[in-house]
């Protein structure tokens, strides 16, 4: 078992990687010191394949577990599907020692997390993530939220008791949910280590083919990476800005398509180049490393292009709702090398003209 550690004093918990781990989240569970009644959310694809053994592995515990499966699809992170789960949880008579668990991707996670941080003013929450994208990025943070009008709008910050990853699990997700994980893989690459971006380079095709070891390996150091910028900054309010690699442009994308058609991390390999290319027209990123950028994220099979006719002013408009913006500016990520990234604040007519520059959208 490999354990990545996320250091936030109180609220510090552990992540733990290892193959086979699902069957035993009963008692990890347990080993915190939780007994009786637990919620455990999915969705219908991943809890026709994993739900009873996790509730099985529950029961040997000694829990009562309340199975609840969700629609799986990101409409599913409103507020109606919420007020849902708080009426499912009062019938079950859950209080505030019961633990919630949450099975599957990040929108089950989002989802899950939201309700336990506000149902009786926070119930323990526990991450059991079986996508990659889960796996190594929105499992880890304690950023929980649902969406209203735009993406994520309504939310908190709620850290897990604990996050139990079996990358096992990766080997019944679909392929293409594989590789949009990638594009937030990637990511940690392009904005902290230079050496993983060159893993990814040269692995490629075991990582692609599941390589258990490889596979092992890029969860545990995205999860490193991600654990040592949350630690030093839990809220949000200074270097974590750079884990929206990518998601200011992603976001807006997804949006265009009415959070459907595009995959999370489809969005943000495409926003993470299109940032690549606004950085070197700005002087900030060498053509080289941008060549690198989008060469990495063609060699996933992730979009670094934006296929159609997309609405610029519209998803400027969208980027002007972002939550990160501050005084009419948008805030925007953008690689400085591979390895460096660097905060800036555009106003909406620049985000916009240099859009409409790039090679990657068309005016519609």
């Amino acid at each position: 078992m490999r354990v990545v550690e996320v250091n936030l004093g109180k609220r510090s918990y552990q992540i733990f990687v290892e193959r086979g781990s699902i069957e035993h989240v009963g008692r990890c569970v347990a080993d915190y010191g939780f007994r009786g009644r637990c919620f455990l959310i999915t969705n219908e694809t991943v809890g026709q394949i994993y739900a009873r053994l996790v509730e099985q592995s529950l029961a040997e515990e000694g829990f009562t577990v309340k199975t609840i499966e969700v629609e799986d699809s990101e409409r599913v992170k409103s507020l109606s599907a919420v007020e849902h789960l708080y009426r499912e949880a009062y019938n079950f008579g859950l209080d505030r020692s019961s633990p919630v668990i949450a099975l599957g991707g990040g929108v089950v996670g989002d989802l899950s997390g939201f309700m336990a941080a506000t149902y009786m003013r926070g119930l323990p929450f526990f991450q059991v993530p079986t996508s990659l994208l889960a796996q190594v990025d929105s499992s880890v943070g304690g950023k929980v939220a649902v969406n209203y009008f735009v993406k994520n709008l309504i939310g908190c910050f709620y850290q897990p008791r604990a996050v139990i990853i079996d990358p096992a699990t990766l080997d019944s997700l679909p392929a293409r949910e594989f590789r949009a994980g990638m594009g937030e893989v990637i990511k940690y690459g392009v904005i902290w280590d230079a050496e993983f971006f060159g893993f990814l380079d040269t692995n490629s095709d075991k990582i692609k083919n599941l390589d258990p070891v490889s596979v092992e390996k890029i969860i545990c150091r995205a999860c490193e990476i991600k654990s040592e910028i949350v630690s030093r900054d839990e809220m949000d309010y200074g270097i974590r800005g750079i884990l929206n690699l990518g998601h200011t442009f992603g976001h807006a994308l997804e949006a265009a398509g009415g959070f459907e058609g595009i995959k999370h991390g489809e969005a943000v390999a495409a926003g993470i180049c299109i940032a690549a290319r606004i950085s070197v027209m700005l002087g900030l990123l060498s053509e080289k490393d941008e060549a690198s950028i989008k060469g990495l994220v063609k060699k996933y099979g992730l979009p670094f292009s934006i296929p159609g006719k997309i609405n610029c002013d519209y998803l400027v408009e969208v980027m002007t709702k972002d939550k990160k913006n501050k005084g009419g500016l948008i805030s925007v990520i953008l690689p400085t090398t591979i390895g460096r990234v660097e905060y800036i604040e555009l106003k909406p007519e620049e985000i916009g003209h240099l859009l409409r520059k790039t090679m990657f959208l068309n005016e519609g």
